[in-house]
């Protein structure tokens, strides 16, 4: 009985642990049981490149909007009623900026994470992005952080207070070192902050900080720069220096400082109104606005790439490409906390070529557009003559 009892008292602390983090899951998720946390292992290369699939279908910017995460997700089939993966091999590109402008993030991610285990078991693949306003929230610059935001956090650090508790005394049974607090190292209040918002921020810098748990656990998978075939993935853009540099370096260098392995990260790579995240040179309004001739030299330095596939500006006439068509803008600024935009994505198909999935009811069909389309002012695919002029948010 004895060893028995020992026995039991051993194996607690792995038993309960991943019962707190699955029951954590569920009561900020929205609902969503997750299995245990899959720890990320920041010695192993993330990858970088992938081959051309069948399907690929890129998804813009949705700032803290779960219900337009979801209507895009359906918009390209890629869920079902029950928000359950039914794309089978589709590959997907979620181009960044999940956070801020809105109150339902980490709803958000849970939901990505969610969709990537299931996907995967059908050879589908969901790849998830930095953009300039995940690097924000990991810097702590919480400037589009809304009231809703905090409150999402609040209610998360509730939760995951509980379950460290819990941890803590499990691990002292099973004399294991115990989980440390979650605020260490961060001050009670904040110069220039209103006092009711000090628990809020703080709660968020413990969150978010370089190996925090939300950050660890989810911005740390985001790709920084992905090519899928003959597409680029990036949120703002490249110059020749971010090419030069290496992407496979750029990838690592971002996680590895998320995870807390290594200090900041260069300011030409995600800093800057040149950096990869924050870049515009290429989303301007007007076409002859936009830099094409360094486009086209970076594309011809990436072996087998036609085009580059951003987010970051709005584009309130919807997704469209310039350059002749080697860039191609895709944020539509679905949000609530933008322009709450029509959701819109693009989908690359080996057999169909490229077309914009819209849920915009100008077009006939409903539901989508070739892109084969020549507007007469020479802004590139899809934008109506006289459309509304194109939005640019500063952050």
């Amino acid at each position: 009985m004895e060893s028995q009892a020992n026995l039991t008292c051993q194996n607690l602390p792995t038993i309960f642990s991943s019962f707190v983090d699955t029951f954590v899951d569920f009561s900020v998720s929205g609902g969503l049981f997750l299995p245990p946390p899959i720890t990320p292992k920041p010695q192993n290369p993330l990858q970088t490149i992938f081959p051309s699939p069948t399907r690929l279908i890129a998804i813009g910017d949705i700032h803290g909007d779960f219900q337009k995460s979801k209507q895009s997700f359906k918009l390209a089939g890629l869920i079902d009623d029950h928000d359950k993966w039914c794309g089978g091999s589709t590959t997907v590109v979620q181009i960044g900026d999940v956070l801020d402008r809105g109150g339902e993030e980490l709803k958000i991610l849970y939901f990505l994470e969610k969709l990537k285990r299931e996907a995967a078991k059908v050879n589908g693949n969901l790849i998830t992005m930095n953009g300039n306003h995940e690097i924000m929230n990991v810097d702590g610059d919480f400037r589009y952080v809304t009231k809703e935001g905090l409150k999402e956090f609040q209610d998360w650090a509730m939760w995951y207070s509980v379950g460290i508790d819990m941890k803590n005394l499990c691990y002292e049974l099973g004399e294991k070192g115990c989980v440390k607090d979650l605020f260490e190292g961060i001050p009670l209040e904040f110069r220039g902050v209103r006092p009711e918002y000090f628990e809020g921020i703080r709660i968020r810098i413990a969150a978010l900080r370089p190996k925090g748990p939300i950050s660890e656990r989810f911005l740390s998978k985001n790709q920084t720069v992905v090519v899928v075939g003959d597409s680029v993935f990036v949120h703002g853009g490249l110059l020749p220096k971010h090419v030069d540099y290496g992407f496979e370096n750029v990838n690592e260098e971002v996680r590895d400082w998320i995870c807390g392995l290594k200090g900041r990260v260069s300011r030409d790579l995600v800093r800057g109104k040149d950096s990869i995240v924050w870049l515009r040179r290429f989303s301007n309004e007007l076409a002859k606005d936009c830099d094409c001739s360094t486009l086209e030299h970076v594309l011809a330095t990436i072996p087998g790439a036609k085009r580059m596939i951003m987010g970051h500006t709005i584009q309130e006439s919807g997704i469209n490409g310039v350059c002749g068509n080697q860039a191609i803008r895709i944020d539509v600024g679905m949000s609530k906390g933008c322009t709450n935009g029509l959701p819109e994505v693009l989908e690359i198909d080996r057999y169909k070529g490229l077309r914009i999935l819209t849920s915009n009811p100008l077009y006939q069909n409903g539901k989508e557009a070739s892109l084969d389309a020549k507007p007469k002012d020479g802004l590139g695919f899809l934008l109506p003559e006289l459309g509304p002029k194109q939005v640019e948010v500063k952050a």
